[in-house]
């Protein structure tokens, strides 16, 4: 007989703790199988709450040795998921010792081990793990942390207060929540530097990372100096600790995380030297490193009331981690890169059986709700209220936030009444976009008499799970008009539309204009509107908004790519003599170009013959992707080795942004070239790349042709000592394996010795590229879809979080053939049907099977 199906926690039944906690105090006593963890915890009665004479304390996995009230000691009432104790009328301080075992901690949630590295991840509900405590984000107090053990570093949060032989303390003043808390204790090495606040407070910053690793954490460090700096500059925030420390741990199951003064990352956002690190993995480490740095205001020092607020922290965090990323590179090329990964994984997250709100209300599984949609579709939500209320406006009320609202666990509502009361506006029909899911379709149509032109706007958001019935969200539409001779007769502004169909109009203008709709991609929309090749072409070719510049060339590429999957059409010259003049224009920054020239992945063609009725099929989309590759490379078969050979940069590697930029546009011609040439400048360039952007770079369009097989020998010997290098080793061949060929591939690299698939940075290398690997995935036999099930079954029980986020590589299913969609299902059955199954995998998949 199964459990009783979990029972859902409702953002309705919110009521607060009825304890507050003045100081926790805290000793581990370390060992890897028999850690003691003694607690000291002050409580009193919380006015804000009903009155109890009983506690509840989370708690799980653990061994409880004694537990004492006040000195006394008490026997509380055990159960599977905490204990709960009768408790004094009043203050009181409440006493625990339990021991764990870090060791056998494979869900890495809790304390656990890492390579013989004590670590900790506490967010969301991990802390549960490490002693019997609220663990809730609403329960906030000041830590004092003592560790014993023989590790030669011992940290935890806030500022050092005593060291000694074998032993650390550590004091944090600021209140947290326990998902904030942090600890780590091993052989670990330093690479310390110094940061002055604006008001003049010195702070010791220092990276920890592997012994042997030192060299590669410069980049980070430098991101972080620049990071605090932006932080102070940009919106006024300050570090408040004497000390901020990072550590780079190898087993982790997210990229990072944000605890006060003791951030802790995933390596591979950290590590980087030239001969390791691409281009992509430095613009990332800065990403990241900004945007936990950032958390310090937005997430620490006002936190989330409840786990339905999450979006709080993270979209507003997301927003401004992109805001940095855009003044240290480029606005617009971070605004297309933030544009596509949206599309790929939140409005594919919206349009299937897993769309929630920004806000949802309910779950079982609170970690299962890390999602695009909480994080990248919160962030565009912030966005659009910037642009509505306006820059100055955004900024004064970001100031009323912090002053209000500093040590405070608070609610999307507070959020909101801070802008409110700083502008005046009314936001009741914004806080829509918190609280109903979905995509909202946006239609056009357009009108031109005497001099008038009128764009008629009409918005609809489709049905979701648990929301039939969607009313009119508030929606910031950026307008643009282009005369027929590609002048700018209307700059850029802002049409605000608020109700299911509304009109917009423009006086005086001497001749119908071109429209250039959502400029900035103002809203997170799909924009429905019947436009010729022609057009797109002339807006590729002349539109002054950078985004829908790169917009109408993806929406040729679309067009082109349907027809050739659907009619078996060859692209015509409109598009590809639109493609040559990006190519040629040297004004153009070198990444846009770059961008400009990619097609849409199979994944985006897949769910664009869907929303337009047509059953896709991955096998005869990568056909058509493959064959307008091959087009467009013999079309600009004279200027892609200009540009290969303009966009070289001389001189030693350097990964600022400029230079990136010229390196992305080279790799873009070398691998259309490898088209044409059979990969001869890719094998030159794989021999004599002094980075690991080019080699990777070359490699890739080797490996893309079907080439590439002595390279892959040769980067395998050069590299197999290096943990993050060999990762790329594996997805690449996963990501590129051929249709047909994937089942074997999967087979081949997942019973290679160096994959070690209780590593989360290692499975994802090989099971996500095969996830990504859209028509290897779907292979019509289904054989990948069994391997991968055969996976998450072997992992489920050892880090069921981990599982849990790969089957969202099933969540498109609904939408492919009758025979995919029937062996989708069963192999998700079998999945569901596993003996102990954990409750975040079993959670994934009813969603997904809309159970």
């Amino acid at each position: 007989m199964k459990d009783a199906a979990p029972r859902a926690v409702l953002l309705s039944d919110y009521a607060p703790y009825p304890f507050e906690i003045d100081e926790v105090r805290l000793t581990f006593r370390l060992d890897p199988h028999a850690t003691r963890v003694l607690a000291r915890i002050a409580f009193r009665p919380n006015p804000a709450a009903e009155p109890s004479r009983t506690m509840r304390l989370d708690g799980e996995a653990l061994k409880l040795l004694s537990a004492l009230i006040d000195g006394e000691e008490v026997e509380p009432r055990l159960d599977d998921t905490g204990l709960t104790v009768d408790v004094p009328d009043g203050a009181f301080v409440w006493e625990a010792e339990v021991e764990i075992s870090p060791a056998d901690n494979t869900a890495l949630e809790g304390l656990y081990m890492s390579n013989g590295m004590y670590c900790t991840q506490c967010e969301a509900e991990g802390f549960r793990k490490i002693t019997y405590y609220p663990n809730r984000p609403d329960v906030m107090a000041p830590f004092h942390v003592r560790i014993d053990g023989e590790a030669p570093v011992l940290l935890s949060n806030g500022n050092p207060v005593h060291f000694g032989e074998a032993f650390a303390e550590w004091h944090d003043p600021w209140p947290k929540p326990a998902y904030l808390f942090a600890l780590v204790a091993g052989d670990l090495v330093a690479h310390p530097d110094t940061f002055t606040t604006k008001s003049g407070l010195p702070v010791a910053l220092n990276i920890y990372v592997r012994p042997g690793d030192e060299g590669k954490a410069d980049y980070a460090m430098d991101a972080l100096k620049r990071s605090m700096r932006w932080d102070e500059e940009t919106y006024g925030r300050e570090y408040d600790l004497d000390v901020f420390n990072i550590v780079a741990v190898d087993d982790f199951n997210m990229g990072a995380m944000e605890n006060k003064g003791l951030n802790i990352f995933n390596s591979k956002y950290v590590l980087a030297s030239p001969e390791t690190a691409t281009d992509r993995d430095y613009e990332l480490i800065e990403g990241i490193i900004a945007h936990e740095y950032f958390h310090n205001w937005t997430g620490n020092r006002i936190t989330c009331r409840d786990w339905f607020q999450l979006c709080l922290k993270e979209g507003l965090t997301v927003f401004r981690d992109r805001e940095f990323t855009g003044d240290q590179r480029s606005h617009a090329v971070k605004r297309i890169d933030d544009v596509v990964m949206l599309r790929a994984r939140q409005f594919r997250e919206d349009n299937g059986p897993l769309s929630h709100p920004v806000r949802p209300s309910s779950y079982i599984e609170i970690n299962n709700f890390y999602t695009a949609t909480v994080y990248e579709k919160g962030a565009e939500v912030i966005g659009m209220l910037k642009r509505l209320v306006g820059d100055e406006a955004y900024h004064r009320a970001l100031d009323l936030y912090f002053e209000r609202h500093d040590g405070q666990a608070c609610t999307v509502e507070d959020w909101l009444a801070v802008f409110q009361d700083a502008t005046g506006r009314d936001l009741h029909a914004f806080s829509h976009w918190y609280t109903q899911s979905g995509t909202p379709r946006l239609r056009v149509l357009e009108e031109f008499e005497d001099g008038t032109y009128t764009l008629h706007f009409q918005q609809e958001t489709p049905p979701t799970p648990g929301q039939d019935e969607k009313g009119p969200q508030v929606l910031p539409i950026a307008v643009g008009l282009l005369s027929p001779e590609g002048d700018e007769i209307v700059p850029t502004t802002l049409l605000e539309m608020t109700e299911s169909e509304q009109s917009f109009t423009f006086e005086g203008l001497s001749e119908k204009p071109v429209p250039s709709l959502l400029r900035g991609f103002s809203a997170p929309v799909i924009l429905d509107r019947a436009t010729s090749t022609e057009e797109r072409a002339f807006l590729l070719a002349n539109d002054t908004d950078p985004f829908t510049k790169w917009e109408a060339g993806r929406a040729l590429a679309r067009d082109v790519l349907i027809r050739m999957v659907t009619d078996d059409a060859q692209p015509g010259p409109a598009y590809l003599d639109a493609l040559e003049r990006v190519a040629r224009d040297d004004t153009l920054d070198p990444a846009f170009r770059s961008l400009a020239l990619a097609l849409p992945s199979d994944d985006d063609m897949a769910q664009a013959l869907a929303d337009g009725g047509v059953t896709p099929d991955p096998l005869r989309i990568n056909a058509a992707n493959r064959a307008l590759n091959q087009k467009i490379a013999e079309h600009l078969s004279d200027v892609l080795p200009q540009i290969y050979e303009a966009m070289e940069v001389v001189g030693p590697y350097t990964p600022d942004p400029k230079a990136a930029g010229r390196r992305s546009l080279r790799q873009t011609a070398l691998a259309l070239m490898s088209r044409t040439d059979g990969g001869k400048r890719a094998a030159r360039q794989f021999e004599t790349a002094d980075n690991m952007t080019e080699q990777m770079g070359a490699i890739t369009c080797l490996v893309r042709i079907g080439e590439g097989a002595d390279q892959l020998d040769a980067f395998f010997r050069q590299w197999d000592h290096d943990r993050l290098v060999l990762d790329k080793w594996f997805a690449l061949q996963a990501g590129l394996a051929k249709p047909g060929d994937t089942a074997d591939t999967m087979r081949r690299l997942t019973e290679h010795p160096n994959f070690d698939w209780k590593n989360p940075n290692r499975f994802r290398s090989v099971i996500g590229g095969i996830a990504g690997n859209h028509a290897g995935f779907h292979e019509p036999s289904g054989a990948v879809y069994e391997q991968v099930i055969d996976w998450l079954v072997r992992l489920d029980p050892l880090n069921p979080q981990t599982t849990a986020r790969m089957t969202t590589m099933f969540e498109t299913w609904h939408r492919y053939d009758t025979d995919r969609q029937e062996m989708i299902r069963a192999a998700l059955g079998r999945l569901r049907a596993t003996e102990g199954l954990s409750r975040d995998t079993g959670e994934m998949v009813a969603r997904i099977l809309g159970d």
